[in-house]
Protein backbone atom coordinates (compact mmCIF):
# COMPACT_ATOMS: atom_id res chain seq x y z
CA UNK A 1 0.00 0.00 0.00
CA UNK A 2 1.02 4.08 -0.78
CA UNK A 3 0.30 6.09 2.01
CA UNK A 4 0.47 10.23 1.86
CA UNK A 5 1.23 11.89 4.94
CA UNK A 6 0.49 15.53 5.10
CA UNK A 7 1.68 17.00 8.20
CA UNK A 8 1.99 21.44 7.80
CA UNK A 9 1.47 21.60 12.11
CA UNK A 10 5.41 22.03 12.35
CA UNK A 11 6.51 23.76 8.46
CA UNK A 12 6.60 19.97 7.53
CA UNK A 13 4.65 19.47 4.32
CA UNK A 14 5.43 15.87 2.33
CA UNK A 15 3.48 16.73 -0.68
CA UNK A 16 2.67 17.79 -3.61
CA UNK A 17 3.64 17.38 -7.60
CA UNK A 18 7.52 17.36 -6.49
CA UNK A 19 7.32 14.45 -4.22
CA UNK A 20 4.94 12.71 -6.67
CA UNK A 21 7.22 13.20 -9.57
CA UNK A 22 10.00 12.12 -7.28
CA UNK A 23 8.89 8.72 -6.64
CA UNK A 24 7.03 8.64 -10.63
CA UNK A 25 3.93 8.11 -8.78
CA UNK A 26 0.35 10.36 -9.98
CA UNK A 27 -2.10 11.08 -7.01
CA UNK A 28 -4.35 8.22 -7.66
CA UNK A 29 -1.36 5.58 -6.74
CA UNK A 30 -2.04 6.61 -2.92
CA UNK A 31 -4.04 3.99 -1.22
CA UNK A 32 -4.90 5.77 1.84
CA UNK A 33 -4.03 9.33 3.50
CA UNK A 34 -2.89 10.54 6.79
CA UNK A 35 -3.19 13.58 7.98
CA UNK A 36 -2.33 15.70 10.73
CA UNK A 37 -4.91 17.84 11.92
CA UNK A 38 -3.21 19.86 14.87
CA UNK A 39 -2.66 21.38 17.29
CA UNK A 40 -0.07 23.48 15.17
CA UNK A 41 -0.13 26.90 12.92
CA UNK A 42 -3.77 27.40 12.17
CA UNK A 43 -3.42 28.26 8.39
CA UNK A 44 -1.28 25.34 7.61
CA UNK A 45 -3.08 22.89 9.62
CA UNK A 46 -6.67 24.34 7.47
CA UNK A 47 -4.26 23.91 4.27
CA UNK A 48 -3.48 20.51 4.91
CA UNK A 49 -6.53 19.43 6.09
CA UNK A 50 -8.04 20.95 2.41
CA UNK A 51 -5.46 19.28 0.55
CA UNK A 52 -6.14 15.93 2.33
CA UNK A 53 -10.11 16.30 1.73
CA UNK A 54 -9.70 17.36 -1.92
CA UNK A 55 -7.65 14.00 -2.66
CA UNK A 56 -9.95 11.61 -0.27
CA UNK A 57 -12.90 12.79 -1.51
CA UNK A 58 -11.72 13.60 -5.43
CA UNK A 59 -9.72 10.12 -5.85
CA UNK A 60 -12.01 7.97 -3.48
CA UNK A 61 -9.28 7.38 -1.02
CA UNK A 62 -9.26 6.37 2.76
CA UNK A 63 -8.34 9.10 4.61
CA UNK A 64 -7.72 9.28 8.62
CA UNK A 65 -6.19 11.55 11.32
CA UNK A 66 -3.00 11.73 13.44
CA UNK A 67 -2.52 14.97 16.08
CA UNK A 68 0.88 16.67 15.61
CA UNK A 69 1.33 15.34 19.28
CA UNK A 70 1.23 11.79 18.28
CA UNK A 71 3.72 12.28 15.57
CA UNK A 72 6.12 13.90 17.59
CA UNK A 73 6.23 11.25 20.30
CA UNK A 74 6.00 8.29 17.86
CA UNK A 75 8.99 10.00 15.55
CA UNK A 76 11.58 9.80 18.92
CA UNK A 77 13.25 6.94 20.20
CA UNK A 78 13.66 8.12 23.74
CA UNK A 79 13.06 4.93 26.26
CA UNK A 80 10.75 7.49 29.37
CA UNK A 81 7.91 9.81 29.28
CA UNK A 82 8.10 11.89 25.90
CA UNK A 83 6.37 15.84 26.58
CA UNK A 84 5.63 17.01 22.61
CA UNK A 85 5.41 20.31 23.47
CA UNK A 86 4.34 23.48 20.70
CA UNK A 87 4.90 27.24 21.73
CA UNK A 88 1.17 28.38 21.71
CA UNK A 89 2.67 32.00 23.18
CA UNK A 90 2.41 34.13 26.10
CA UNK A 91 3.20 31.20 28.50
CA UNK A 92 1.46 28.59 26.71
CA UNK A 93 1.65 25.17 25.18
CA UNK A 94 0.55 22.63 23.00
CA UNK A 95 1.17 19.76 24.44
CA UNK A 96 0.53 16.21 26.20
CA UNK A 97 2.63 12.99 27.66
CA UNK A 98 3.50 9.84 25.87
CA UNK A 99 5.12 6.71 27.95
CA UNK A 100 8.27 5.00 26.32
CA UNK A 101 5.30 2.66 24.68
CA UNK A 102 3.51 5.97 22.73
CA UNK A 103 0.33 5.55 24.87
CA UNK A 104 -0.95 9.07 26.35
CA UNK A 105 -0.62 9.38 29.55
CA UNK A 106 -1.93 12.98 29.80
CA UNK A 107 -4.30 14.40 27.68
CA UNK A 108 -3.17 16.91 24.72
CA UNK A 109 -4.38 20.28 25.84
CA UNK A 110 -3.63 24.33 25.45
CA UNK A 111 -1.86 24.75 28.95
CA UNK A 112 0.47 27.17 30.45
CA UNK A 113 4.08 25.97 30.72
CA UNK A 114 3.99 26.44 34.34
CA UNK A 115 1.58 24.22 35.14
CA UNK A 116 2.92 21.31 32.44
CA UNK A 117 6.18 21.40 34.55
CA UNK A 118 4.57 20.82 37.40
CA UNK A 119 2.71 18.08 36.16
CA UNK A 120 5.90 16.86 34.40
CA UNK A 121 7.73 16.55 37.79
CA UNK A 122 5.49 14.40 39.26
CA UNK A 123 6.53 11.56 36.69
CA UNK A 124 8.55 8.63 38.38
CA UNK A 125 10.91 8.40 35.16
CA UNK A 126 13.08 10.19 32.91
CA UNK A 127 11.40 13.13 30.42
CA UNK A 128 11.97 14.09 26.98
CA UNK A 129 10.67 17.38 25.60
CA UNK A 130 10.23 16.91 21.95
CA UNK A 131 9.82 20.33 20.30
CA UNK A 132 11.40 22.77 16.92
CA UNK A 133 10.59 26.25 19.24
CA UNK A 134 12.72 27.95 21.89
CA UNK A 135 11.12 27.33 25.32
CA UNK A 136 12.74 27.75 28.71
CA UNK A 137 12.99 24.61 30.29
CA UNK A 138 15.36 22.50 32.30
CA UNK A 139 14.59 18.97 30.79
CA UNK A 140 15.90 16.43 28.22
CA UNK A 141 15.32 18.37 24.77
CA UNK A 142 15.01 17.16 21.33
CA UNK A 143 14.53 18.41 18.02
CA UNK A 144 11.38 16.53 16.14
CA UNK A 145 12.49 15.48 13.34
CA UNK A 146 9.25 13.32 11.91
CA UNK A 147 10.36 9.57 11.03
CA UNK A 148 6.85 9.16 8.41
CA UNK A 149 7.62 5.60 8.25
CA UNK A 150 7.20 5.07 11.97
CA UNK A 151 4.20 7.38 12.09
CA UNK A 152 2.59 5.26 8.99
CA UNK A 153 3.44 2.17 10.41
CA UNK A 154 1.48 2.94 14.03
CA UNK A 155 -1.42 4.76 12.35
CA UNK A 156 -1.83 2.84 8.95
CA UNK A 157 -4.86 0.71 10.41
CA UNK A 158 -6.35 3.85 12.30
CA UNK A 159 -10.28 3.43 11.60
CA UNK A 160 -11.28 5.78 8.06
CA UNK A 161 -13.01 9.22 8.71
CA UNK A 162 -15.51 10.23 5.95
CA UNK A 163 -13.72 13.26 4.39
CA UNK A 164 -16.33 15.82 5.52
CA UNK A 165 -15.95 14.85 8.52
CA UNK A 166 -11.82 15.66 9.16
CA UNK A 167 -11.52 18.71 11.04
CA UNK A 168 -8.74 20.90 12.71
CA UNK A 169 -8.01 19.84 16.32
CA UNK A 170 -7.24 23.50 18.09
CA UNK A 171 -7.37 22.37 21.74
CA UNK A 172 -7.59 26.13 22.05
CA UNK A 173 -10.81 28.98 22.14
CA UNK A 174 -10.61 31.69 19.69
CA UNK A 175 -10.00 34.90 21.42
CA UNK A 176 -13.35 35.75 20.47
CA UNK A 177 -14.88 32.69 22.17
CA UNK A 178 -12.61 33.64 25.30
CA UNK A 179 -14.17 36.61 25.62
CA UNK A 180 -17.21 35.61 24.99
CA UNK A 181 -17.15 33.06 28.23
CA UNK A 182 -15.84 35.88 30.28
CA UNK A 183 -19.05 37.53 29.76
CA UNK A 184 -21.22 35.07 30.31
Amino acid sequence: MRYLYLDTSSSFLYAGTEMFNSHNLKPNDIDKILVVNGPGSFTGIRVGITIAKTYAWGLKKDITTVTSLEAMAISSNFKGYKVPLIDARRGYVYGAIFDEDNNEVFKACHISLEELKEDINKLDKDVVIITNDELDLEYNKEEYKPDILKIVEKYKDRENVNPHFVNPEYLKLTEAEEKNNKND
